[in-house]
């Protein structure tokens, strides 16, 4: 029997995210809590010298038995009693005085919740490199295409034209805006969990130093992580955090996915995801290649806000330690930090890989003539008919050309002569080129680069 590997997960199979959130992930952070804690305590005297190097020696994964570490989350509520069980017998044959100091004062969640940080730190710290990564390819996007002209579509339809550069540039923005998140979580959002059975650190006291207080610094030092100023085993808002850096890293990763997903259209055309041998294969389609990238992209981004809900809604729990608030967190966490490191390495592929089709977009464009720059006749128009008929002569004149949108100007000029204005065909054909009327685009893409520092 094999474990979930990732065979129904299109959204972070194949992306290595178990090197980081497996359950032997899991194991070695909760190692590397009581580690940690044995080394401040034997710094503070509490106990004797060389424990925690006897732990760490001990504290082989493969050394443990996996099949009753499972039996035992059954058995208590959660696979820290069981492991402290076993590590305890591990360390008892390397060193049996140091086994008898194997988690002192600990509580179950002390464990848990620093394990937790710790493999969040890690899967952050990947995403964030991932999502470098993609804004890099993307800022290269915005330099190559920030005059490719386009058509800019709402609901579903051409609106005006923009600039692919434009587009790629708000892909950027979401991007950065995710990057941000995930940095801020990253420099101090990630506290040690100390704080014993109900939060008073009384057990590492009557264990400890005179001054218990002074355990919590050291402790989160030496794992690397930021230290609170009271025990959060109530107070979920580290985990809270990181759920809506997970909500926005996967809602800026979809939102390029499904563009790009729209764009590779087989009538649309106007990009196209790297090509590999196999890759977009269909099992009856031979013609087809299909945007897989962008697929698992946006698989994973519908699924992390339904996870997210459930790890904001754990942050209501009672009394000073939960009865299933925090035990209902470790899957959906776990499972939210899959999808968006399989999102992340994903979107990094994507965009690197990316192909841009600016002459097809230019046609698109141009597809219906001028309507797509009808906004702006409407603007010239409004000051010479008034705005109500202006309007209705552009509506006439878009429905008379809708089988041939080439002829927009011959019969605006003809409306237009009709009711005294001569302005001949050739003028309305300039009006009517999307290039001309793209606004701010390069201008706002260009800002965005530079928030991007280039």
């Amino acid at each position: 029997m094999h474990a979930d590997t990732g065979l129904l997960s299109p959204g972070w199979a194949d992306t290595a995210p178990d090197d980081l959130l497996g359950d032997r992930a899991w194991l070695e952070a909760m190692i590397a809590f009581e580690v940690a804690l044995a080394r401040v305590q034997a710094e503070a005297g509490v106990v004797p010298p060389g424990t925690a190097e006897a732990i760490a020696e001990a504290g082989d994964p493969e050394r443990f038995d996996w099949a009753a570490l499972v039996r035992g989350v059954r058995e208590t509520g959660n696979p820290v009693v069981g492991f402290v069980g076993q590590l305890t017998d591990l360390v008892r044959r390397v060193d049996p005085t140091a086994a008898e100091h194997v988690h002192l004062g600990g509580t179950s969640q002390d464990v848990l919740d620093t394990a937790a940080m710790l493999v969040v730190r890690n899967a952050f710290e990947r995403v964030r490199d991932d999502l470098r990564s993609t804004a890099g390819a993307l800022a290269g996007h915005v330099r190559a295409h920030r005059g490719s002209v386009m058509a800019g579509r709402t609901l579903t339809q051409h609106a005006v034209p923009i600039t692919f550069g434009l587009k790629a540039a708000g892909w950027l923005s979401g991007v950065l805006d995710a990057l941000d998140r995930v940095e801020r979580v990253l420099d101090g959002g990630l506290p040690v969990s100390l704080g014993g059975a109900a939060g008073t650190l009384a057990a590492y006291a009557e264990f400890g130093p005179a001054r218990v207080l002074d355990l919590v610094g050291p402790l989160a030092a030496e794992l690397g992580l930021a230290a609170p100023d009271v025990p959060w085993h109530s107070t979920r808002t580290p985990v809270a955090d990181v759920a809506a850096a997970l909500a926005v890293v996967g809602g800026a990763l979809g939102r390029i996915a499904v563009d790009v997903a729209v764009l590779t259209r087989t009538e649309v055309g106007e990009v196209a995801e790297g090509s590999a041998p196999g890759r977009g294969a269909s099992s009856a389609m031979p013609q087809k290649r299909n945007p897989v990238r962008s697929t698992a992209i946006a698989a994973a981004a519908r699924q992390v806000p339904g996870l997210v809900a459930v790890l904001h809604q754990c942050a209501v729990v009672e009394d000073e330690r939960s009865a299933g608030g925090w035990h209902a967190e470790w899957q959906p966490l776990r499972e939210a930090l899959r999808l968006v490191c399989g999102a992340a390495r994903n979107a990094a592929a994507l965009t690197s890989e990316l192909v841009v089709f600016p002459e097809r977009m230019r046609r698109n464009a141009e597809l219906t003539g001028g309507a797509i720059v009808s906004e702006r006749l409407g603007a010239v128009l409004a000051p010479v008919l008034g705005k109500a008929e202006a309007k209705a002569v552009l509506a006439e004149a878009t429905a008379a050309t809708a089988d041939r949108p080439e002829r927009l100007p011959e019969v605006l000029a003809a409306a237009l002569r009709e009711r005294g204005h001569e302005r001949g065909a050739d003028h309305w054909r300039a009006l009517c080129d999307p290039a001309g009327y793209t606004g701010a685009a390069e201008a706002l893409a260009d800002r965005v680069l530079r928030r991007y520092g280039t």
